[in-house]
């Protein structure tokens, strides 16, 4: 991430671009061609035509008026990044360095690897690429920006925070010993963005047992199961039941 002569891109918090150790996102085009090169970063590994393009700057107001503005953006982002970096007319393609590092990409293959190994209980192995998953889609997609596509993806980096979030927990439960206030911690955060998200309760009431306060899980236990009957009418999962059962024994 971090190498003088890397390429890079950053796309969630504040937006960055760095071509061959030289910081360039100042020098894109615009608001248009910030929302046009992160269509183009997230849609890099296919071709895309210029129909779909001006829809994903313009929007709803697109028109054929739009084409040769398009033209324009295109043309001054080229010059930005730099020869046979953006390809084709009709059908235009984004063609970053082979070690390119993105960093939407960095949370979904991270949120791979950490479901991968949190399955097969490594927990050692997977915190680190949880936390790059849940970091990464914790901040904000090309902020200031509203499109269909944009909130398409923050939905997606929606559910990978959680699931990041949700792998990082159990890794630390996992682990046990001194990361069980990390699980702990992480369990009241998932509860706080996803409330009727039985996981987040379940892994909260493993790390307070754990850690000595059972009477506390089992409070976790009963706040969860009211939440569900008044709001959904149903009771918590047989998983959640299994802990409660376990705590009162």
């Amino acid at each position: 991430m971090t190498q003088p002569g890397g390429t890079r891109v950053q796309l969630c918090g504040r937006l960055v671009v760095r071509l061959a150790g030289d910081r360039v996102e100042d020098q894109l085009p615009g608001g248009k061609g910030r929302l046009l090169l992160a269509y183009l970063v997230l849609n890099r590994a296919r071709p895309m035509n210029r129909d779909e393009l001006l829809k994903a700057v313009y929007g709803d107001e697109v028109s054929p008026d739009h084409q040769p503005r398009l033209s324009v953006v295109l043309s001054k982002l080229r010059r930005v990044l730099g020869p046979g970096s953006v390809t084709g007319r009709s059908e235009i393609e984004l063609v970053l360095a082979r070690d390119a590092f993105v960093d939407v990409e960095a949370a979904r293959e991270g949120l791979h690897r950490a479901e991968y190994h949190v399955a097969n209980k490594e927990w050692a192995e997977a915190w680190g690429p949880a936390g790059i998953a849940y970091h990464v889609a914790n901040r904000p997609l090309l902020h200031g920006h509203d499109r269909p596509w944009l909130e398409e993806w923050r939905r997606r980096l929606d559910d990978i925070r959680l699931r990041g979030l949700e792998c990082f927990a159990q890794a630390r439960l996992g682990l046990g010993g001194p990361t069980l206030p990390q699980a702990e911690t992480c369990g009241r955060r998932l509860i706080e963005l996803a409330p009727y998200r039985e996981s987040g309760h379940q892994i909260l009431m493993e790390a307070l047992a754990r850690r000595g306060n059972a009477a506390e899980a089992l409070l976790v236990y009963d706040r969860l199961r009211i939440l569900l009957r008044d709001e959904l009418g149903i009771a918590p999962s047989p998983a959640v039941q299994s802990v409660y059962r376990r705590l009162l024994d």
